[in-house]
């Protein structure tokens, strides 16, 4: 057996301005120190790259990635798709068109479909599923403190636990839990090869 079992298999993550940069820096380390390949996906709105800006030291991080565009079977390439804390979520979840889900709550309902892909969303990601709350309704989850009413109203079991695993989904409290909720992935990914 490799002393790498996950080296070759992909893992995306959402990211837009304001990002934890504690969190996303450590996914930069941990993810590709397991061999795995590390994407970070978002909306780039017709542009080649965007750069966005972390919350705290306002570090840049350009992105060429779009989840836009995306097929089935490109979703189905990844072993696991996170929703970062901070802000990420709310940005995300923008949409020109009242009347739209936006597109990246329509991506994750797209990856939530694919039960072979793990679902990872941490602290105030679970804002992005608030224009579909069927993604969590009934689904074991924990989130950060302050988001604990929004996951009751969306129907979800919120859990006061660190991390979270229901099935396909991995949840944990806050951004400072994100070695937790990478571990939890890992684990569960070696566990599937």
């Amino acid at each position: 057996m490799s002393d790498l079992p996950l080296k070759g298999k992909k893992i995306a993550v959402l990211i837009e301005s304001d990002y934890y940069e504690n969190e996303i820096h450590y996914y930069q380390h941990r993810f590709p120190e397991e061999g795995m390949e590390l994407h970070f996906l978002s909306r780039l709105w017709g542009q080649d790259s965007l750069t966005f800006t972390g919350h705290e030291y306002k570090a840049p991080m350009a992105v060429n990635r779009s989840f836009e565009g995306l097929s089935d079977d490109d979703i189905r390439s990844y072993a696991a798709i996170i929703v970062p804390s901070g802000i990420v979520a709310d940005r995300l979840r923008y949409t020109e068109d009242v009347n739209q889900v936006p597109p990246a709550t329509e991506f994750l309902a797209r990856a939530f479909a694919e039960q072979g892909v793990l679902k990872g969303i941490i602290c105030h990601g679970l804002w992005l599923t608030a224009p579909r709350t069927d993604l969590v309704r009934g689904r074991r989850l924990t989130c950060h403190n302050n988001l604990i009413g929004d996951a009751r109203a969306y129907g979800a079991d919120y859990q006061d636990e660190d991390v979270v695993v229901d099935a396909d989904l991995v949840t944990a409290r806050t951004g400072a839990h994100c070695h937790l909720l990478a571990r939890t992935l890992i684990d569960r990914l070696k566990q599937s090869v």
